[in-house]
């Protein structure tokens, strides 16, 4: 695999996936509009290396935001080679042994694994080849991005969050972004699910200060092992020796017992004082493609920064869908689908995140069912596997059914009765959603499309020229393609979708109102956004046949509603203009238009919030 950041940098420069940028750029939202551009190009365009950042060293964004670097960064030509390599070592480990020779071919098996634990080695790594203690271990040295002008500041976005176990021992590496205070201070926004904020309490409940250090670059697979839903007390670095076919080599830190990976860029090292009170944290443009809100989280505090000499800042964005994530998440997709088909759900025979669920909003799994409640049984035990439990709305589709093709499942949804099909549960939400007015808890629904009956099928049809009452508009465009009828109205209009349908003689099976700001939006991204606005238990309701969606954005205050409704994620006007007018000093090449020009239609006021 490679041996530092710069050699995956040479590797995608060589395969003309990257992009140097040689003249000066902000790290305050100017390198974050020039990257939401490349990214949402076609294929996810190409790396940026910015050269001459603000600050001491070179920053480089969209290292893993197409298919083609993801499977580069994990060193394989397809992600999909991953998945056969983990299915085969599965299914040997599983498989029944009931003989002494079954039982003896396991050994060349247990000596391979044995190869991929992580080792610690005495000294210094490449990551401490210049060291930086107490009031020199400053962050303002570092190239860190404020990504979006209502971003409460500026942010770490690819932290490789290093912490351990205070009872057991065990480490995690997780990936929880940091907003910078000042020179020496970030917040820490690990989740409550998350197994750092466990970490956390375990500390807290000592009365013991929390060592934490943060990694940064490096084998890009330490970056992705980092976001992977591994289940709790998994080594992280377990899992990147079998991604790199290659142990990872740890040193110790210089301030704190802690291990990190030798050869990565920057390491940023201290603790969380247990005993001091949380801290504002936020706003943040997140991968939701809103504004997290501000919030309560602990503070870290740094006593070092170390670094390679050569060391190249690596960062992130995240935003209105597709962004750098979702590769990461497409990665997690394959590599993931072998334990969950063969170990928890074995029924599941292959499954899809779309881009538009923004990670866990939406899954689809083709299935194989022999008996009835089937389905439910594979829903709920999804529901309850790891970070699966964020999902909101899930779709089972029948053995065979390629779940990564849209039109395979539009034709399923259009044959689909919703009064039969859909399963209802509620659970666990992440922290993060907005839709439920109880944060981190909500409605859940899967779909049934296992077996549709080819008598439940209607003809989808709507009137050309509809009537509809004052300030409600419509779109037809989707009436064919998923049997689904489109209102747009304002957020706080009252709107009787049942009786407009009736009166127009309505049939389809599903009708969604959006807020009148969306009307120009195509159909992915209505579909974030209703996956997004919505909460199953509140937003969805079926009468007859036909499934309602109120998909517009919650009114605080109002009844059942979220107390704070954010905003969609967009660049500032006066940035978007400054990277129009230097567009061709970058040398990128053809001009890309802002994405956000697009998305500020949606906007509902101009701060991160409604």
């Amino acid at each position: 695999m490679y041996k530092s950041l710069a050699d995956f940098i040479e590797r995608l420069e060589s395969a003309d996936e990257l992009i140097r940028i040689g003249t000066p750029v902000s790290s305050e939202e100017e390198i974050a509009e020039i990257t939401d551009r490349m990214v949402k190009s076609e294929g996810g365009g190409k790396a940026l290396l910015f050269e001459k950042s603000d600050r001491d060293f070179p920053v480089v964004t969209n290292l893993m935001g197409s298919e083609r670097r993801i499977a580069l960064a994990l060193g394989v030509e397809s992600v999909d080679d991953i998945t056969k390599r983990i299915d085969g070592l599965v299914k040997q480990v599983l498989s029944p042994k009931s003989s002494l020779g079954d039982k003896l071919k396991m050994l060349p098996l247990l000596g391979e694994v044995a190869k991929w634990f992580p080792r610690t080695t005495s000294g210094r790594g490449e990551c401490q080849q210049v060291v930086l203690v107490g009031e020199e271990a400053s962050l303002e040295r570092l190239p860190i991005l404020k990504s979006w002008g209502n971003d409460g500041g500026r942010f770490v976005t690819l932290p490789m969050v290093n912490t351990i176990d205070p009872d057991t021992g065990v480490r995690n590496v997780g990936m929880y972004r940091m907003q910078v205070f000042d020179a020496h201070t970030t917040g820490m926004h690990w989740h409550r699910h998350k197994t750092g904020a466990r970490h956390y309490e375990g500390y807290k409940a000592r009365g013991e200060r929390m060592p934490v250090s943060v990694a940064l670059g490096g084998d890009p697979v330490y970056t992705y092992c980092a976001t992977a839903p591994m289940p709790d007390n998994m080594d992280e670095y377990l899992l990147a020796g079998l991604l790199r076919q290659k142990p990872v080599k740890l040193v110790k830190c210089i301030t704190n017992d802690i291990y990190v990976p030798a050869d990565c860029d920057f390491v940023i090292e201290g603790y969380v004082d247990t005993a001091e009170p949380l801290t504002i944290e936020g706003d943040f443009g997140d991968h939701t493609g809103f504004f997290s809100l501000t919030d309560l989280y602990p503070k870290f505090h740094v006593t070092a920064i170390t670094h390679r000499r050569d060391a190249i800042y690596p960062a992130t964005i995240v935003g209105i869908p597709p962004q750098e994530d979702a590769y990461l998440s497409l990665a997690s997709e394959r590599i993931f689908l072998a334990p969950i088909r063969l170990v928890m759900q074995p029924e599941v025979e292959d499954f899809s995140m779309p881009v538009a669920g923004t990670s866990h909003n939406i899954v689809a799994a083709s299935i194989h069912t022999r008996y009835m409640g089937q389905a439910t049984k594979v829903a709920q035990g999804l529901w309850g596997a790891g970070q699966m439990m964020f999902n909101k709305y899930m779709v089972l589709a029948p053995s065979g059914t390629d779940v990564h093709n849209p039109s395979l499942l539009a034709s399923l949804a259009r044959r689909c009765n919703p009064a039969k099909a859909i399963i209802r549960s509620e659970g666990i939400y992440d922290v993060l959603d907005h839709a439920t007015a109880t944060c981190g808890y909500g409605g859940k629904m899967a779909f049934d499309m296992t077996s549709i009956e080819a008598k439940d099928y209607i003809e989808p049809s709507v009137p050309s020229s509809p009537t509809l009452p004052a300030g409600v508009s419509s779109r037809e465009d989707l009436v064919e393609a998923w049997s689904v009828w489109l209102l747009f109205a304002a957020p706080e209009a009252e709107v009787d979708m049942m009786r407009i349908a009736a009166e127009n003689g309505v049939q389809c099976n599903c009708i969604a109102l959006f807020d009148a700001r969306a009307e120009q939006m195509n159909a992915e991204e209505l579909l974030w956004l209703a996956a997004a606005n919505t909460d199953p238990a509140r937003d969805v309701c079926v009468e007859g046949r036909m499934m309602v969606v109120d998909a517009r954005p919650k009114q605080p205050g109002r009844e059942g509603n979220p107390r704070r409704f954010p905003n969609v994620v967009t660049s500032r006007p006066e940035i978007i203009a400054t990277v129009d007018r230097r567009w061709e000093e970058y040398g990128i090449g053809e001009f890309i238009p802002s994405p956000s020009l697009r998305y500020r239609q949606l906007l509902l006021s101009e701060g991160a919030e409604w």
